[in-house]
């Protein structure tokens, strides 16, 4: 399988193969499970961009959150699989792995915070009156550090991992592009939108039934997770859940001026534009507003 930086101008941090490539590398050997790299070329010499080359994995991966197909009881399981893999990322020793440099551990909030809301304004070609107050109370409630740090995904969501053919277990977390040393917080609080929003904000589970579907509840999710950590992790508070909401709405907002560039991969990209609206919506609730 080949993956590859996109021609044209992106922002700095979109479609970063060789993170992908560097971190997929360092994992290998971990109770993470990704799919083995065979090579990476940084120049653009042979097919135009970087890339790089993984083996095939077998397995499922889904489109929506409500894993469409899987029977009730598998559900519960993949979803409990889900949060142990996430768990088993956040226990991996960084600096053991090789990825000294591969982010700045400390202040992570506060320095994302600021990259995030310089990459709205960067591309930015509309007002979005919800976002915008949702970047102010964001920006107003950073926490104070508390010295963690960990391997961030950066993008932890059902549509990013594979599950087993024929098992309800992950078998190969997907797309680190966005990945980086940081907070654990960041990955809970993101993976969580699946349950704060709707089908149609891309796959959520929000007023769906999901008992009937046999998905754990947000808050047995976020049990099994603390449970499956080998050593006392933060807990999540409302503004991990913003800033996730945040970040997630200028990540679409960025698709709307690539398309609007003519840079977009997808024929949709200005159509999901839009869900950066939602999402900001979902961040103002998460906050009460």
């Amino acid at each position: 399988v080949l993956r590859k930086k996109p021609p044209g101008v992106t922002l700095p941090s979109a479609h970063a193969v060789d993170r992908e490539a560097r971190i997929l590398q360092a994992l290998a050997p971990t109770a993470v499970p990704v799919p083995p790299v065979v090579v990476f070329q940084a120049e653009p010499d042979v097919v135009g961009t970087p890339f790089y080359v993984m083996d095939r994995v077998e397995g499922r991966v889904f489109a929506s959150c409500d894993l469409p197909g899987a029977a009730a009881a598998e559900r519960r399981a993949m979803y409990l699989s889900f949060a142990e893999t996430l768990a088993k990322l956040h226990d991996v020793d960084w600096q053991a792995a090789g990825l000294e440099g591969f982010g700045r551990p400390g202040n992570y909030f506060e320095r994302q915070v600021g990259r995030w809301t310089k990459q709205w304004e960067s591309q930015r070609f509309r007002d979005i009156p919800e976002l915008t107050e949702l970047a102010a109370w964001v920006a107003a409630h950073i926490p104070p550090d508390d010295g963690e740090a960990s391997i961030v995904h950066g993008d932890y969501r059902p549509g990013n991992v594979m599950f087993g053919p024929g098992s309800p277990e992950v078998v190969a977390v997907l797309d680190w592009e966005l990945s980086t040393i940081g907070h654990p917080l960041a990955d809970l609080a993101f993976s969580v939108i699946a349950w704060r929003s709707a089908p149609n904000e891309y796959g959520g589970m929000l007023g769906l039934d999901i008992a009937a579907l046999g998905i754990p509840t947000e808050a047995e999710y976020l049990a099994h997770y603390y449970a499956c950590r080998k050593r006392p992790a933060p807990r999540m508070e409302a503004f991990h859940v913003a800033f996730s909401m945040f970040r997630f709405a200028v990540i679409f907002e960025g698709i709307a001026a690539r398309a609007r560039a003519g840079n977009a991969a997808s024929a949709d990209a200005a159509a999901v534009g839009e869900l950066s609206i939602a999402f900001a919506h979902r961040g103002l609730a998460s906050i009460g507003a």
